[in-house]
This record gives C-alpha cells, structure tokens and sequence, in this order.
C-alpha cells in the first residue's frame, strides 16, 4: 500500500471514529440540558478541553509551537470554530433543534463554495451527485420524523451564520494543513473557547447574581461526566479528527462525516432511549453512508491547493 493510499485511508477511518463520537454526543447533551444553561454547559466542555489539552502538552505527548507560523489563518480557522458554537446556541434559543439539523445538514455546500474560492478545489460531476444522495438523505431523515415546524427569522439567521463558519473552519483546517499540526489547531481551540465561554457565563453569573449555579454544578457527577466526555472526546479528539481529515481530503468529504453523525444520533436513540426505529431510518442511513463513500471512491481529484509559504504570510 502506497503512502497516498496509506493516507485516503487513515483519512477515512478518522472520519468514521469522529462521526461515531459526535453522533452519540447527544446523549450527554440530553442529560446536560435539564442541569444548566446552554452557556454554563458550552464552559465546562471547554474546560475539560482545555484541561486535557494541557495535560497532553505538559506531559509530552503532544509539542506545540506556533512560532514563525501564520497565525492569521490559524485564527480564521479558531474564531469560526468558537464563533459556529456561539450562534449555533444562539439560533436554538429561537428555533427547534430540527430547525438545527436541518440547517447544518447543508454546511457540505457550503464548505463546497468556500473550498472552491478559497482553495480552487474542483470537484467531479459523479462527486456531486453522491454528495447531494447524503445531504438529501439526511434532510428526508429529518422531515419525516420532525412533525410540524415552526421557523423563526432570528433562529434561522443564527444558525445559517453558524453553517457557514462551520464551513470556514473546515476549509481553512484544510488551507493551513502543512504549517500546523492537528494538535496545534486544536489546543488553540480549546484555549480561546475556554477564555471566551467562560468569561461569558462567568460576567452573567456575576451581573445576575447567579453566579453560584455555575460552581454548584461541580457537585453534580452526571453532569460532570457528561461534559468531561462533550470537552475531551468532542472537541478536543473530534478537532483533532477533522483537523486531520482535512488535510488528507477533499474539504465537502470530510464535511459530510458531520451528516453521518447527525444520522447516528437519530439511529442511537433507537438503541439508548428506546425511540421506535423505522424503516425510512435505515434507508436514509445507508444512502448518507453511500454519498460518503461514493465521494471518497469516486474518480477524479480536486484541484491541488498552493500554499504560500509562513513567511510569505
């Protein structure tokens, strides 16, 4: 097996495994929702994030260093990130979280658009079309089993601006792929929404008087357990993931193993909260699978990206 070979493939099995841990993610969101706010619970996944992500660099696991490298484009890819999560839990004050699903189901186009300004990534026709099988599988997935819908102007703008930074971050992950490591990306991450998230809740605690909630909850071993695994497995391994998936393929390829892990979470509930599993359930699975794989399999290659050098930035 070829190094390129070596590489599609390592590509894909992080792309299997990230979608597998953030597909059950919403089992601990479940248990989180009824405990805290959605700013007390975005702190301490950050928290855990941060907290392991030093422990891997003081200990040696992991080396960072960001010297003489093009910050700018890093903090493109960091604020989008951090910013996604931000008007992600901004339009689901508005809206329901199908309206969600909905909305981030089609961050592949627009990661297609971006990829195509930014990085002149081209893509096949037969590319296409098993990219359009996964997204519209996952939207008949979601229509069927949402009943009626109510869209909001705020909560739709909210999270069509989180889509598309979602999008930015992907593409950029991908820009910026030979000049920092997926440990460097993350461990960035993990810092500005660590500061960021906690000065937020922290300044509304103090401003409402409601600061002892948030320190309160550190009695509570569900509500710890669930946000150490949404901190250290879903941003801090799952960022590791995608950083690395980006730099091995396409930019809409490795965006559409966030649909399958939307699919997941519909098919978990079947399994952990004894939700009715249906056929269309099954079908809808197999087709986003398909589109996934069909990508990955298909002829053709997107155009190469021309980085510029750190010092030329």
């Amino acid at each position: 097996m070829d190094q390129e070979t070596r590489s599609k493939v390592s590509a894909n099995v992080a792309g299997v495994v990230f979608s597998i841990l953030v597909g059950f993610s919403f089992v601990s969101v479940k248990i989180c929702i009824p405990l805290a706010t959605p700013w007390q619970i975005l702190s301490y996944r950050y928290n855990f994030a941060f907290i392991a992500a030093i422990l891997l660099v003081v200990s040696g696991i992991y080396k960072i260093s960001l010297k003489n490298k093009p910050k700018g484009l890093l903090g493109v890819v960091v604020f989008s990130y951090v910013g996604f999560m931000v008007f992600q839990v901004l339009g689901l004050v508005f809206t329901s979280s199908v309206d969600g699903a909905i909305l981030f189901a089609i961050i592949p186009v627009f990661t297609k658009i971006i990829a195509r300004l930014v990085l002149g990534e081209k893509s096949t026709v037969l590319q296409d079309v098993f990219m359009w099988i996964s997204i519209s599988a996952l939207l008949v997935m979601i229509f069927m089993g949402a009943g009626d819908l109510s869209f909001s102007f705020e909560g739709v703008a909210c999270l069509t601006i989180a889509s598309g930074l979602m999008a930015v971050s992907n593409v950029f992950m991908r820009q910026i792929k030979s000049q920092f490591t997926p440990m460097e990306i993350t461990f960035s991450i993990s810092c500005v929404g660590f500061l960021f998230f906690n000065t937020v809740t922290l300044t509304y605690g103090a401003a409402t008087n409601t600061l002892g909630d948030y320190f309160n909850l550190m009695g509570n071993m569900k509500f710890m357990l669930a946000t150490a695994y949404l901190g250290i497995f879903c941003i801090l391994f799952s960022s590791q993931l995608i950083s690395y998936m980006m730099a091995h393929m396409p930019a809409v390829q490795g965006t559409l193993y966030g649909n399958v892990s939307t699919a997941i979470s519909i098919i978990a509930g079947t399994v952990i909260l004894s939700e009715p599993l249906l056929p269309y359930h099954i079908v809808c699975t197999i087709l986003i699978i398909i589109g996934v794989v069909g990508i990955s399999f298909s002829n053709g290659k997107p155009k190469e990206i021309q980085l510029t050098s750190p010092k030329d930035q």
